[in-house]
């Protein structure tokens, strides 16, 4: 099986579709599989709901499928650097399921794992918890919360060989590996595809069984949301 397209659009012909639950790896502009992002926006889908650890920044990540209105609801852990997010959540134009980051990441492991439900102490007493089950486990209180179960997974890797198998680089794992678990398909560019046989087994983050396509983005800019350096100081 070919799993290797040559751009984002072709690889997600035939996946796509309006409504989707779309799961996408990345922390902030780190590691987030930004040709995908693109081609998900030229396609004109709508109504999308994004897992993610954020919404990326104005016109920049799932920032630029904002500007777009093609994204009717965020799951997400942390929005602070988006000012069109919050223009459209405060204007009632978007709708928004905030998730702590830890509990986020292991619903998308979950979902991988097939695991429907897990309970966790992470947000008990606070809005957080408002609507879910609570049960006691030695008389502490815990909140269910749901696995994520995705329609399409997006992820950026760093290296995969030619059958999918996957190597990410430093911080930019991330969300990326449980967000490729919970997807039913799952589309991955990488900066590099070697031959099989050229990755240490040892250093695999992610087996290809979980992957079905794959494009080189390369090359990038590897932006970041904003820099600060200190002030030089006078002699």
């Amino acid at each position: 099986m070919n799993k290797i397209f040559p751009d984002a659009a072709s690889a997600l012909d035939g996946v796509l579709a309006d409504n989707m639950l779309i799961a996408s790896g990345g922390f902030g502009l780190c590691g987030i599989p930004e040709r995908l992002l693109d081609a998900i926006r030229d396609s004109g889908v709508t109504g999308l709901t994004f897992a993610s650890n954020n919404a990326g920044i104005d016109n920049e990540g799932i920032g630029k499928l904002l500007r777009t209105r093609q994204v009717k609801k965020m799951i997400s852990s942390y929005v602070g650097e988006n000012k069109e997010f919050e223009r459209q959540f405060l204007a009632g134009e978007l709708e928004v399921e905030f998730c702590p980051q830890g509990t986020l990441a292991e619903r998308m492991r979950a979902g991988g794992a097939g695991i429907p439900g897990f309970y966790t102490k992470t947000g008990v007493g606070t809005q957080v918890a408002e609507g879910k089950e609570v049960k006691r486990f030695n008389g502490e209180d815990y909140i269910l919360e749901e696995g994520i179960f995705a329609d399409l997974a997006i992820v950026k890797a760093w290296k995969a060989d030619e059958t999918g198998n996957l190597v990410f680089r430093k911080t930019a794992r991330n969300f990326n590996l449980p967000a490729a678990t919970c997807g039913k398909v799952c589309l991955v560019e990488v900066e590099e595809i070697v031959p099989v046989g050229s990755l240490n087994p040892d250093c695999i983050h992610l087996p290809g069984v979980y992957v079905q396509r794959m494009i080189v983005g390369a090359p990038y800019d590897k932006q970041i949301e904003f820099r600060t350096v200190r002030e030089r100081e006078s002699a």
